[in-house]
């Protein structure tokens, strides 16, 4: 036998010899509740006496076979068949026969039989045959309309029941109706209606509304799948007393599963509670100290903090307080003696959270990232090409400035010097023709202090 799935379509295959692959429909979940290693189902078990290969551990030829949801039933293998954990088999029932899926075959079958009330084992005739395995299916496809239909003439007779499945046997011969009702429900007229309809043999059998979404399935408020759908198979009663032990907040929206009943994960860490607060202090006693009275306002059981204030109805000023000392405070009471403070032991801070196995944070790949104050400093501290040939230009003309100025103070020395020695040749010789030499003079001079004063500018 093969089995596979079209991801197209998300349906799953039964591949079998001379059987034609036809699809099987969603909302039967066949092979999600019948076959191991497909999907996630609660009624598979783990073989770990399989790598054990000791032939005297043969479990006295039982085997353990599984159907549709829950059922489960142990089978006595008296002609011998050589089976393994997923094979076909055609088993007694009453009347005719059904088919199942073997679960678990070896020495681990007697552990499971502590589980089953009943000795009296029914036998395994034989491998299912393609014609059994056809029969079978076309009854696994009935299922659904079947259920709306019985749902329809339920409601015709105005009875208070709600029909949540239904489960063919594999000779399509009987066929067992699953149902939630709060009160007793007489549906002998039911029955006859749907003997009428169906023509089959028919058994009502009554679960509760957690079977219902064990049945459906789904996801919890922790994130992962209903416990009641992947493993839970025996349901106990769960009361508000268990929320109270834990100290938890009586909001019936947060306690309330999806089944509308309480979680039945509250009773899961009960007994923890019940231990721990045996070893805890009575909370009513009133604690004394040099400061006051100190009034008990909450606790945390699992580390052993107690939680104390000033006044006894309010809670400010609250002070945790180890459960040691809340003993020692108590004995001393007892005494006669007042305690100097409460908070004498709690320096040291609670501890907390530590990983132990070696778990490193979830942000250990992540890249560090860059603050923008950092990046502006990079900026600023590298420049751009551009600016660098403005620089470059600035410096250069600055340069050519100071040349300038240079050549500009050594024309001026040159003509101090120059005025230095006309002035002492007009000293030496005297002159002849005054109004000669006057003209030339300033006709001498005016070129030159306009040559000057350009050349300054």
């Amino acid at each position: 036998m093969n089995i596979e799935k079209d991801h197209n379509r998300g349906y799953y295959y039964i591949q079998e010899e001379n059987i034609e692959k036809e699809p099987i429909q969603p909302h039967n979940r066949l092979l999600d509740d019948v076959y191991n290693g497909v999907g996630c189902n609660k009624l598979n078990v783990y073989d770990w006496l399989s790598p054990v290969k000791d032939e005297k551990e043969t479990g006295d030829n039982l085997v353990e076979v599984r159907f549709k949801n829950t059922h489960k039933g142990i089978f006595n293998n008296d002609t011998g068949l050589i089976l393994k954990q997923g094979d076909l088999v055609a088993v007694e029932a009453s009347p005719g026969h059904d088919i199942g899926v073997v679960s678990l075959v070896g020495g681990l079958v007697k552990k499971q039989c502590c589980k089953y009330k009943d000795t009296n084992y029914k036998k395994i005739y034989r491998k299912a045959r393609p014609t059994d395995i056809e029969k079978w299916k076309e009854a696994r496809r009935l299922e659904y309309p079947t259920m709306l239909k019985a749902r329809v003439l339920a409601r015709e007779l105005n009875l208070n029941m709600k029909i949540g499945d239904v489960e063919y046997q594999g000779d399509k011969t009987k066929a067992i109706f699953y149902y939630i009702a709060d009160e007793r429900v007489d549906f002998r007229q039911l029955i006859k209606r749907m003997a009428e309809e169906f023509k089959i043999r028919i058994e009502m059998r009554q679960i509760g509304a957690r079977q219902e979404a064990g049945a459906i399935g789904g996801i919890g408020p922790c994130g992962k799948a209903l416990c009641c759908s992947k493993w839970l198979s025996n349901f106990t009663s769960v009361s508000t007393n268990t929320a109270r032990l834990q100290e938890l907040s009586l909001n019936p929206q947060k306690l309330a599963g999806q089944c509308g009943k309480l979680k039945c994960c509250l009773n899961f860490e009960a007994k923890v509670y019940e231990d721990a607060r045996k070893k805890l202090p009575d909370r009513r006693v009133v604690l004394e100290t040099e400061d006051g009275f100190a009034y008990y306002q909450k606790s945390d059981i699992l580390s052993g903090v107690y939680w104390y204030s000033s006044e006894p109805h309010s809670t400010v000023n609250m002070v945790p307080i180890k459960v040691d000392r809340v003993k020692e405070i108590i004995s001393l009471n007892k005494k006669g003696v007042k305690a100097d403070s409460l908070i004498e032991d709690i320096s040291a801070p609670l501890e907390d959270f530590s990983p132990i196995v070696g778990q490193d944070s979830l942000t250990r790949f992540d890249k560090p990232k860059k603050s923008k104050k950092n990046a502006a400093k990079r900026k600023r501290n590298t420049k751009p090409e551009g600016n660098k040939n403005g620089a470059n230009s600035n410096r250069n003309k600055s340069n050519s400035n100071e040349q300038k100025a240079n050549q500009g103070r050594k024309f001026n020395n040159e003509k101090k010097r120059h005025n230095h020695s006309n002035s002492s040749n007009k000293s030496n010789q005297k002159p002849t023709n005054k109004s000669v030499n006057k003209p030339n003079r300033k006709a001498e001079d005016k070129p030159k202090s306009n040559s000057s004063q350009s050349e300054n500018k």
